[in-house]
């Protein structure tokens, strides 16, 4: 154990987490208390115009620094196997996010495991791939599928790269075939802790931290918890929020109303909280990252380590600016806020606990960074 785990007296799912796995949980809990880092899903894989362009983000396009935290997807091993030379694509953009410094962090869109077919066919799943199930074996083989490729993921000295790892998101709908209308809770806390005990404890993975993230259907702590699947199996508490921007949601009051909610939680526990999945569609508001993604974060009582959007994939569908977008210029004042930070703006998460030292140091950057685009572009200032 390292002193500062002993200090801090917090504990990973995985005791036996590789260092800088842990130092990446500390130092996201550290940046948590000032600071948040700003994620976008398949940020370097593609854009808005653009598909496998090296060097390349639609954030980067228009900021200068690439994304903090970069979003992917398990899917493209269990549900798209037969896209060409995916796996060493994606391979080769998690190694370079790393080496920059930046976090890795996986969804997994599954396929259903008793059809084969999409994450969206709802046919039930979840009691017959537990242990006893007639579909558990070939479960874990699906979860060999990401372990095997998680056991490729090395730095340039053969070190295992740590990433974050979100299964099962959104559960609280009931869109997914792991949703809240298709399992009980206590068999979704049985799937869950099956699949952690088979990374973690059978193929020995130990560069994973668990994320535990629903949606935005609950109010309060207890509905928050109704599917925990308890503190031995977690390590970032967040949520995934998209309708409550839209005219029919509960409003932005409410998205900070939860965000406080993942906050107490996670402090209470020990555990980073983050906003893990977020966005606007087409983002027609061109003052939206101000005005609206800002303003539900940038209360005291919201402490998030992380926020990320979605992907970019085409000019309908995409959750952050490119060049030329009308917000393009706004995203730019946001990121440019003393609260969130780009992977330009990031201290080294995998070497060395940060310290306050470093954090006031982040923030003093923001400032320099801020100055000097104001003396750019005068008309902020008014």
């Amino acid at each position: 154990m390292l002193e500062f785990q002993k200090e801090k007296n917090f504990r990973l799912a995985d005791s036996n987490a590789t260092r800088e796995t842990l130092l990446l949980f500390y130092n996201l809990k550290m940046i948590s208390n000032a600071n948040t880092i700003f994620g976008h899903h398949d940020a370097t894989a593609y854009g808005v115009g653009w598909r496998g362009e090296e060097g390349r983000s639609d954030v980067k396009d228009v900021t200068g620094s690439y994304p903090g935290l970069y979003g992917w997807d398990f899917g493209v091993l269990t549900w798209e196997p037969n896209v060409p030379n995916e796996e060493k694509r994606i391979t080769q953009l998690v190694r370079g996010a790393y080496s920059r410094g930046g976090v890795n962090a996986f969804c997994w869109h599954a396929p259903n495991p008793v059809t084969d077919k999409s994450f969206y066919d709802t046919t039930i799943a979840v009691p017959k791939i537990l242990p006893g199930g007639g579909y558990y074996l070939k479960y874990l083989r699906m979860l060999d599928q990401i372990a095997d490729f998680v056991e490729t993921l090395k730095d340039s000295s053969g070190n295992p790269i740590p990433l974050i790892f979100r299964p099962f998101h959104e559960f609280d709908g009931s869109w997914f075939w792991w949703g809240k209308n298709f399992c009980s809770p206590k068999e979704f806390k049985k799937l869950w802790r099956t699949t952690v005990e088979y990374l973690r404890d059978k193929r020995g993975l130990r560069n994973i931290l668990y994320a535990y993230s629903p949606d935005r259907n609950f109010y309060s702590e207890e509905d928050y918890l109704e599917r925990y699947p308890g503190d031995d199996y977690v390590d970032i508490l967040g949520m995934d929020d998209y309708y409550d921007f839209m005219p029919d949601g509960d409003g932005i009051q409410w998205i900070e109303k939860k965000l406080a909610i993942v906050t107490s939680l996670a402090e209470r526990k020990n555990k980073i909280a983050a906003f893990t999945e977020t966005g606007l569609e087409g983002i027609v508001d061109s003052n939206w990252w101000t005005e609206k993604l800002y303003k539900t974060i940038e209360g005291d009582s919201v402490r998030i380590a992380y926020l990320m959007v979605w992907r970019n994939a085409n000019k309908k569908h995409h959750y952050a600016p490119y060049k030329g977008h009308p917000s393009e210029r706004n995203f730019v004042e946001f990121t440019l806020t003393e609260k969130i930070l780009l992977e330009r703006d990031l201290p080294d998460l995998y070497s060395r606990p940060i310290n306050e030292t470093t954090i006031n140091q982040i923030n003093l950057n923001q400032r320099i960074r801020l100055l000097k685009d104001v003396l750019a572009y005068p008309v902020i200032a008014n």
